[in-house]
């Protein structure tokens, strides 16, 4: 049997540090939808660790949703649901979609290491979808690197940021005013900036 899984070297270095975070910020209770889970690594470690949430993986792209599945299969949890493909510039989400039915409603999603490999307008569309999606005092939770007022915070991001743009001269770390700006024309409040190892953040907003 051909084993779909795939594996991101950082997952295991930063998933408990933002295992901590999420522990203090996410709600009590009902679903955390993931946008854009990747290899599906970080899924199957924060499900049952935060059993109390049932936790909702999405990926747009199908090889990578395989990996989910395939991760989800290998490590199930009673909390943890089979991948949807979701791509945020798509609009409804699949998760506003008539006839879509969950446990639990989405009271928070979990975005981790996409803005800076994709373009500005996924920025955008994430902020505009999680106005529609969430309910009031919900949570926007976002990992990865950003610059603070235009100017990155480490040499090594500023290395990083330049081998991104030259791989694609849409990508590029974020600066974390800009992304709060959109964020604020779309209901969301900016709560928490938490720095985190290898000169990241995590990023918490609230809907009003």
């Amino acid at each position: 049997m051909v084993d779909s899984r795939r594996y991101a070297p950082a997952t295991e270095r930063n998933r408990q540090p933002i295992l901590d975070v999420l522990h203090k910020v996410l709600p009590n209770t009902g679903t955390v939808l993931e946008i854009a889970s990747g290899t599906g690594e970080h899924a199957t470690f924060f499900a049952p660790r935060l059993s109390h949430l049932h936790w909702l993986p999405s990926e747009p792209d199908p090889e990578s949703r395989a990996s989910v599945t395939a991760w989800v299969k290998a490590l199930p949890s009673d909390n943890l649901i089979d991948p949807l493909a979701l791509d945020v510039s798509q609009q409804p989400w699949p998760v506003e979609q008539e006839g879509f039915k969950l446990a639990q409603p989405i009271t928070a999603i979990v975005n981790i290491n996409m803005l800076h490999i994709s373009a500005w307008e996924m920025c955008q569309h994430l902020m505009a979808g999680a106005q529609r999606v969430l309910p009031s005092d919900g949570v926007l939770y976002l990992y990865g690197p950003f610059k603070r007022e235009g100017q990155q915070t480490a040499p090594s991001n500023e290395a990083f940021d330049a081998m991104l743009r030259d791989r694609n001269p849409n990508w590029g770390i974020r600066d974390l005013e800009a992304v709060s700006q959109v964020a604020r024309k779309h209901a969301l409040t900016l709560t928490d900036v938490i720095p985190m190892p290898a000169n990241n953040f995590s990023v918490v907003f609230r809907r009003d």
